[in-house]
């Protein structure tokens, strides 16, 4: 069985005797022999890329394969990076749920809408339940008005076995969802930041009173005078003037 190649076959690999070529710009070079393409690549210092094998002659182009490997890597990277996952959340009910619980239920339904996710309600029926269905139908469509802000019923309530399956759509992407709680999050940590940086500046401002009242309380004069400045000088003076005369004398 013949081995799957999943690269192109390039330079001395190209086994045709001719080839439509095709410039490194995209112009139409024509048919050639493939030894005159491969010349051209060497002289070009490029790779001689077969793009089409299929094509009755080959189509060959000109170009930096290693260059073109590295685009064609990224650009499936950044792919997969903006790749959105549809998830289908669920959450169960019981027909004759408390109101507090119902409450509770209602907010996952929610958050899950406004993350971009679908959501599957499941209406659980147990014992002479069953035989109440609209029980179930009207519960499901009490939670579809309740959350028609942020979804829509994409799968009507119906009965499934034992349990009664309905399904709400978020009216908000995936994609559209992620961005706008990334940006939420920055807002909040610049917010944040802001916040820290004035609380700081505050606090620099009330020591730097409390250090100014206490100075004006006691009376505590900051400056430096000239003459207290001066005064180890003159009092080395005095005592070289008493020496001298001591000896004097």
């Amino acid at each position: 069985m013949e081995k799957h190649i999943s690269e192109p076959r390039i330079n001395d690999r190209i086994r045709v005797p001719e080839v439509r070529l095709v410039g490194p710009n995209g112009e139409q070079v024509g048919i050639v022999r493939v030894e005159d393409a491969l010349r051209l690549a060497a002289e070009a210092d490029l790779d001689l890329v077969e793009v089409a094998p299929m094509a009755k002659p080959p189509v060959a182009k000109l170009m930096d394969f290693g260059k073109y490997k590295y685009e064609a890597a990224m650009k499936a990277r950044e792919a997969r990076k903006n790749q959105v996952n549809t998830v289908i959340k669920e959450i169960k009910l019981r027909p004759k749920i408390d109101p507090h619980d119902y409450g509770t239920k209602k907010g996952h339904v929610e958050r899950f809408l406004k993350g971009g996710d679908k959501v599957k309600v499941t209406i659980m029926f147990r014992g002479r339940e069953q035989s109440r269905p609209e029980l179930g139908f009207r519960l499901l469509q009490r939670l579809a008005e309740d959350v028609l802000e942020l979804g829509t019923v994409e799968s009507a309530p119906k009965q499934d076995g034992r349990n009664m399956v309905m399904v709400i759509a978020p009216t908000k992407k995936k994609a559209q969802a992620m961005a706008e709680q990334r940006r939420k999050r920055d807002e909040s940590g610049t917010s944040h930041e802001a916040e820290l940086h004035e609380t700081a500046e505050l606090r620099e401002a009330a020591e730097a009173q409390e250090v100014h009242d206490l100075v004006e309380a006691d009376g505590i004069d900051t400056e430096v005078t000239p003459t207290e400045a001066e005064t180890p000088a003159t009092e080395a003076a005095e005592a070289a003037e008493t020496a001298e005369a001591e000896t004097t004398a």
